[in-house]
């Protein structure tokens, strides 16, 4: 009974900030819904009105990518899948990873929302290396190491895609403490 005396007033506590992180982000405090907001700010990303269309949140507005589609990713847990929308291919996929690595048990484990990497993959060339590679895309895609290193922006700049500003990383590194 104590747990769920506790468990209840953490939850209220939690509602709260929710509802404070929703009134500045415009949409419901979950995972998907941040990182678009985090990533839009960061990137500078148009997003698009409706959080519902598949395979696309929004429209990079500078850099040498202006005008590209990108679907944006936010794992806190640092692993090898990505959820590919084959029929619905944005240009690209920005996708941020967490710094908590993957275990085969969640039991015990804590996944902060951090950032502790940023990926840019162009989903052709992606789905082009994965077909290659005999690996079944769609939801839960299992991606090499050998392409997130290859597509990693942030905190080493492999990927040349788009080049990440001293002022990108100052604003990424806000949500890796």
């Amino acid at each position: 009974m104590n747990n769920l005396k506790k468990l209840s007033n953490l939850l209220s506590k939690r509602n709260l900030i929710e509802g404070e992180i929703g009134k500045i982000i415009g949409r419901p405090a979950i995972t998907g819904h941040l990182g678009e907001y985090i990533a839009s700010n960061i990137f500078d990303i148009k997003l698009s009105e409706s959080a519902s269309h598949k395979g696309l949140d929004g429209y990079f507005q500078s850099t040498v990518i202006k005008g590209a589609s990108v679907n944006i990713k936010w794992y806190l847990v640092k692993g090898n899948i990505l959820d590919i929308t084959p029929l619905d291919l944005p240009d690209y996929y920005l996708v941020m990873l967490g710094s908590s690595t993957k275990q085969y048990s969640s039991k015990g484990k804590i996944y902060p929302a951090k950032i502790g990497s940023v990926h840019l993959f162009k989903s052709s060339l992606l789905v082009s290396q994965l077909n290659k590679k005999g690996v079944k895309i769609g939801t839960a895609t299992s991606v090499s190491k050998d392409l997130w290193d290859i597509a990693e922006i942030y905190p080493r700049q492999k990927s040349c895609e788009i080049l990440v500003t001293e002022e990108q990383k100052e604003l990424i590194e806000l949500f890796d403490s």
